[in-house]
């Protein structure tokens, strides 16, 4: 009982008493806060986990943080679910990083600015067998269907009571129920994986050819409104699709890809998005659904104020794309840069930049915003018809950064082109709606 205090008190959110924001047309920041890197999850673990060859390099096994790699509503109750992604130290820790989903509370009050956070549970990712996966980078089995290593990069909730998950690793597509065991493992197109992986994740992908670049697999994950379609993002482009300057590991290719899946049959087609740069860390980092043909994509730089070597950011830009009109590029080798004849990419354009000086994010000082914008989150709407998007960092578990949230009020009457946002159905909640009441009870009474 103590400790569920101590934690719930450890995530509260602050409030930002400036002025927030009052551009572009229509969408306004109505609320921010921060989870100290401090906080712990309620998965029970006790202990440390150290970086792999650096043992006084710890953080607690049970540190709540890294969350902000993706973020979905629930459909119910303010409650959404979050997956940290492969653990701290890039994966290469003393002991395997168990992976897991957290259930949160999260309420956003426009008139204080402030955005307040509850721990509801914390729920560990097993496999067929009942094993918990994990994010070490060397898990890997010859056999897909025995390899335990995952690294959530986005995750969905499903009509079903189940959720969604894409994972960087692979990459996969995984479903769970929601305690978090393994229901099924959904097909990937052969073009997408890796043929030979290293346990060292410096010579990951030596000798392979296609396949996901290290570390920039499948970033993003979208649900179409009917529940009826994934959307996969890679993070930058496939080595076949001239990634790389030859001969060396440096991007060049600003052309990736969208994978979308039906569920009921497996089919698959595939979308070329293009960057706007790969310089600077620079990648899609998510995708979230409006309605069946139109989404919302972060893309962003690794530069922070906050980051261990600080310099101004250049990119944290959320775009509206439109996959309508888009050629499906399955079987297809893309270049570096340009398009093949006949080939249409998404359409995009700017939504939001977050850098935009109205919001007060881009300064070098306590509001800075944080280096990885990752999660992106429709909420209820607001009580005046507002649509409410959440915007989340990872803070790669870091026991100093917090995980950042931030709430922008969207008011479709002043867009200059209307959000015809459709949010899925969701017909029952994902977390029992009385052991919400009883978390929130216990927090109000203390």
């Amino acid at each position: 009982m103590l400790r569920w205090f101590r934690v719930a008190s450890a995530i509260a959110l602050v409030s930002v008493s400036t002025v927030l924001a009052s551009a572009p047309p229509g969408i306004s920041l109505v609320g921010i806060g921060y989870i100290p890197g401090s906080a712990l999850d309620k998965s029970g673990l006790s202990g440390v986990i150290c970086q792999a060859g650096a043992p006084a390099n710890c953080i607690p096994r049970a540190t709540f943080g890294g969350l902000g790699s993706d973020l979905a509503y629930t459909g119910h109750d303010n409650v959404f679910i979050a997956a940290p992604d492969r653990g701290p130290f890039d994966g290469l820790t003393d002991i395997p990083y168990l992976d897991r989903v957290h259930f949160l509370h999260l309420v956003t009050n426009p008139a204080t600015k402030q955005v307040t956070a509850t721990l509801l549970d914390t729920r560990l990712l097993k496999n067929q067998y009942g094993e918990t996966f994990v994010g070490s980078t060397g898990a890997f089995a010859e056999d897909d269907l025995n390899t335990l290593r995952l690294d959530p990069e986005g995750i969905r909730a499903s009509a079903d009571g189940t959720f969604f998950v894409s994972d960087e690793y692979g990459p996969y597509l995984f479903e769970f129920d929601r305690q978090g065991h393994l229901l099924q493992r959904i097909e990937v197109p052969d073009s997408f994986s890796i043929a030979a992986p290293n346990a060292n994740p410096n010579l990951e992908l030596s000798g392979n050819t296609s396949g996901r670049q290290a570390n920039r697999g499948m970033e993003g994950l979208a649900i179409s409104p009917d529940g009826g379609t994934l959307f996969g993002m890679m993070q930058n482009a496939l080595l076949q699709d001239n990634a790389l300057t030859p001969g060396t590991i440096n991007r060049r290719s600003t052309n990736t890809r969208i994978l979308q899946v039906a569920l009921a049959t497996g089919l698959t087609k595939e979308y070329v998005y293009q960057l706007d740069a790969v310089n600077l860390g620079q990648g899609v980092s998510e995708i979230l659904a409006i309605n069946d043909h139109e989404f919302l994509v972060v893309e962003r730089d690794n530069l922070s104020w906050l980051a261990a070597a600080p310099g101004a950011p250049t990119r944290k830009s959320i775009y509206r794309i439109d996959v309508t009109d888009a050629t499906d590029v399955t079987g297809k080798t893309l270049p570096a840069t340009g398009l093949p004849a006949g080939v249409k990419a998404v359409g995009k354009e700017i939504f939001i930049n977050m850098l935009d000086p109205d919001f007060g994010l881009d300064k070098n000082d306590s509001k800075a915003i944080a280096e990885k914008i990752e999660g992106l989150a429709w909420g209820p709407d607001l009580p005046d018809g507002q649509h409410l998007l959440y915007v989340i960092s990872d803070n790669d578990l870091s026991l100093v950064n917090p995980t950042q949230i931030y709430a922008f009020a969207i008011d479709d009457t002043k867009l200059p082109k209307p959000l015809n946002l459709q949010l899925q159905i969701l017909p029952g909640p994902l977390y029992p709606p009385g052991q919400v009441k009883k978390a929130l009870g216990k927090d109000k009474a203390r």
